[in-house]
């Protein structure tokens, strides 16, 4: 694509980072095939290609964005199926992330609009504040039809039947490795998932443990700062990450880490790009060394492989491909290919490079598109058959669990059952579950 910025704009590190990433597209329309919003509203301007354009358009002539403009890059759901698409390796994550971040400097919202990213940016990133805004979310819900607004309702559907209390397992420490000792690794507890699902932590600190790793919570870690990152709020985004780093860097400099584990995708594609997140900050060089070190927990799993996969009964999963996994970072078989190493029978459904409709604060903001592909991605996950779904991400997990009775797990509780753990919560209170024995589960 040819650019036209003038020498003054390329003086920014950020328009000159666009600038290239625009240059390497092509026109070619692959990534149309696989976008999301564009199968939904069949709108050139609602896939990476129009949306290209709009950028281009909007950075290279210095605008202050119009309403159009900010309506199709608001719809954009960051799955980024068109990075894994693309041809020429358009960069499209970088570039949305400029857009938004210069969206938010540029354009005034409507007020309930401002209202409502100020509201989600200042409660779902902290796990108290996010507890209490469940219970209360749960509290208002039998009148969530008398709101006029669609997202206020979303926000109280969203709310969980059951808000588990905090789990003492999230507080700074350290906790051994069951035998000798083969890595010592940081988890990064994350924000939300700690009020909505206490579970995972646990599982991943007892199937780490039981192979061998020394797990640290290192004091002052918490939110990956993706949820405010992709709302455009830099200083959020850029304060939360130079938060985790310092914590990190911490525990790196003093008894070492071997890994840092995160076992929710969508922090998991942030917490790798902190280099470029924080180039230009004075945190640069430990944000690189900080993002080198982060590993999915199934990427660490298949380094380690699993002890005595015997425990589990050989259900029948369909294993749901998060956006933020299978495209952000790339890491499409690790997954299955444990949950078949643990004695599972794994199915994927079909167009499974299509995102649920969750990303982050989408489902939120956008409801209306959000559950179109909720319907579409439950659809082909019941047509499977699965006798439980398996997914690496707390925000799929909630958007898809939402729409259906069939019991959904992290994939790190599976692997945690299959290796001596206990059964899953949400299969042994299945109406099949129920009726087996209880197991005895190690560390």
């Amino acid at each position: 694509m040819q650019t036209n910025f003038t020498e003054t704009q390329l003086a920014d590190p950020a328009t000159r980072h666009s600038n290239e990433i625009l240059r390497s597209c092509v026109h070619c329309g692959f990534c149309t095939a696989t976008c999301p919003t564009y199968k939904v509203l069949g709108d050139e301007l609602d896939s990476p290609r129009g949306r290209i354009y709009l950028i281009k358009d909007m950075l290279e002539n210095n605008k202050v964005p119009d309403e159009r403009t900010v309506t199709h890059i608001d719809r954009c759901l960051s799955c980024l199926s068109c990075m894994t698409t693309c041809p020429s390796g358009v960069h499209y994550m970088h570039l949305i992330d400029h857009a938004r971040e210069y969206i938010e400097r540029t354009y005034k919202r409507r007020w309930d609009e401002r209202a409502l990213r100020w509201l989600l940016a200042k409660i779902l990133p902290y796990p108290g504040r996010f507890r209490l805004a469940l219970i209360g979310a749960r509290l208002a819900r039998p009148f969530r039809k008398l709101l006029p607004d669609p997202r206020l309702r979303a926000m109280l559907e969203m709310a969980p039947d059951h808000i588990p209390p905090a789990s003492e397992n999230d507080r700074p420490q350290s906790f051994p490795a069951v035998g000798s000792r083969r890595k010592r690794v940081a988890l990064l507890i994350g924000c939300a998932q700690r009020a909505l699902n206490t579970d995972i932590n646990d599982a991943t600190i007892r199937l780490l443990r039981r192979h061998g790793c020394e797990v640290v919570v290192p004091k002052g870690i918490g939110c990956c700062g993706s949820l405010t990152h992709h709302m455009g709020k830099v200083e959020e985004s850029h304060a939360m990450a130079a938060a985790n780093i310092r914590a990190i860097i911490r525990e790196l400099d003093g008894e070492g880490l071997d890994a840092v584990v995160i076992n929710t995708s969508g922090c998991g594609t942030t917490v790798k790009d902190y280099a470029h997140m924080l180039r230009d900050d004075p945190l640069a060089e430990d944000a690189a060394r900080v993002a080198a070190l982060a590993k999915d927990v199934t990427e660490i799993m298949s380094e380690l492989g699993l002890n005595d996969p015997l425990h589990a009964e050989p259900l029948r999963v369909a294993y749901h491909a998060a956006c933020s996994l299978q495209h952000g970072q790339q890491i499409r078989s690790a997954p299955k290919d444990l949950l078949r190493a643990a004695g599972f029978e794994v199915v994927e459904p079909r167009d499974s490079h299509i995102c649920c409709g969750s990303a982050g604060t989408y489902n939120l903001m956008q409801p209306a598109i959000s559950s179109e592909l909720k319907a579409r991605k439950l659809a082909t996950i019941e047509a499977t058959h699965p006798e439980v779904i398996s997914a690496g991400n707390i925000g799929c997990m909630m958007q898809i669990g939402s729409g259906t009775t069939i019991p959904l797990v992290h994939t790190v509780e599976l692997l945690d059952w299959a290796t001596g753990g206990p059964k899953p919560r949400s299969i042994a209170t299945s109406p099949r579950g129920k009726c087996e024995e209880t197991q005895v589960f190690w560390y």
